[in-house]
């Protein structure tokens, strides 16, 4: 239903007409009005005839592939409203999920799929995607922002916590912070807390996920930070799956004013799940020829991935380290602006990471800390990104 009270109208392109009967049955079950489409041809012009709220597009059909579907449709739709697709694909692999939302998918499912897991991204695409009119009397949703290291020991991490830090004590935002490593997660190292703790494996392990079972999962840190730990041990990070992780943080959306996720270098299928759900991603970077190639491959894969040039911030660490390439150089070689800058005190990062104290508990009034005070005052002045902002523009010439 939409938020009008209305049925959803969902038009499913398949060309397979088992598939077609599976689909229809359970979208009806649940209130969803169905058309049908057999091939991209007829797909296309039942979208041009009347768009409708949500598309399942399947990759493989007669006359025109999924593919070029999404492609013409984006090409087409200018002002009118996004319709979100949903591609449908047998191909596992990351790069067939690549290509499908670089031809402009917004979500992707891999056959056979739960009806669960099916509605409950109809669910997440039709709120996201409602017209603004319709969002004005739900309760205001926390805002999620990601950390990413363009390459390890940056800083990322040390950012993250201290960042979560300020917000709530300083700014007096309630925080929850994820610590999306999931093979090789530091913040019970950082924070001083031991293997016990519960983690993110206690909520995907759990027969369903409410705001009760967090509150029993999340560790509130001496800081009031909240805390969902990334498991004990690598082995059992195959169990968080995209899908897991994306119920979850909506859950903690609710609950917190700020969810801050810390993930790892990975362009896997959970971080681009992040990337999705994150209204910013912050780039941890610092002034060195390894780490500027490394955010000018991850800046030309977000392009490739039509993220909004607002959604992506450059976060130079160690501004004032002598690293024989100053701020200008690297925007230089990068052709676009550093957004945020935290200066150098190595040892005291190091210091503090070693007594699993942050500085922003400890030392809140340091060069360093008063550096990430300012950073976080700006992402808590940062509007969110309205829809339709500028993209990714190509590398061709200095900002």
């Amino acid at each position: 239903m939409t938020a009008t009270g209305m049925a959803a109208r969902i038009l499913v392109v398949d060309d397979d007409p088992n598939v077609q009967r599976l689909l229809t049955y359970t979208l009806k079950q649940e209130g969803y009005e169905v058309i049908v489409a057999g091939d991209g041809a007829d797909g296309y012009k039942r979208w041009a005839a009347e768009p409708p709220s949500l598309m399942l597009l399947d990759v493989m059909l007669p006359k025109m592939d999924g593919y070029q579907v999404a492609a013409k449709i984006r090409a087409e739709e200018g002002k009118t409203a996004h319709v979100p697709i949903i591609m449908l694909t047998a191909e596992s692999d990351i790069e067939q999920k690549v290509r499908g939302l670089r031809a402009g998918a917004d979500d992707y499912l891999i056959k056979p799929f739960h009806s669960a897991e099916l509605l409950a991204r109809i669910k997440s695409l039709l709120a996201r995607f409602a017209p603004r009119e319709l969002l004005m009397g739900r309760p205001p949703m926390g805002r999620v922002v990601s950390f990413y290291g363009a390459k390890g020991g940056v800083g990322t991490t040390t950012i993250a916590i201290n960042t979560a830090i300020a917000l709530h004590r300083e700014l007096g935002r309630s925080v929850a912070l994820v610590d999306g490593n999931l093979q090789f997660g530091d913040h019970r190292v950082f924070l001083d807390l031991g293997l016990d703790r519960k983690s993110v494996v206690d909520l995907v392990t759990a027969p369903s996920v409410d705001a009760e079972l967090i509150k029993q999962v999340i560790v509130r840190h001496d800081s009031g930070v909240g805390l969902l730990l990334a498991p004990p041990s690598p082995e059992t990070a195959e169990l968080v799956s995209a899908e897991g992780l994306s119920g979850i943080m909506g859950q903690l959306r609710s609950m917190y004013d700020y969810v801050l996720i810390d993930i790892d270098k990975r362009l896997d299928e959970i971080n681009l799940q992040v990337f999705d759900m994150a209204e910013i991603v912050f780039v941890v970077m610092t002034a060195d020829l390894s780490c500027l190639k490394n955010v000018r491959l991850l800046l030309d894969t977000m392009r490739t991935l039509n993220y909004e040039s607002a959604k992506v911030q450059l976060v130079l660490n160690r501004s004032n380290a002598y690293t024989g390439i100053n701020v200008k150089n690297a925007e230089g070689a990068l052709k676009r602006k550093i957004d945020h800058q935290i200066v150098n005190e190595y040892r005291s990062s190091i210091s503090a990471l070693n007594s699993g104290a942050p500085f922003m508990f400890t030392k809140a009034d340091s060069l360093l800390g008063r550096a990430v005070l300012e950073f976080a005052r700006a992402i808590d002045k940062t509007a969110p990104a309205p829809q339709g902002a500028a993209q990714l523009a190509p590398a061709t010439s200095p900002t």
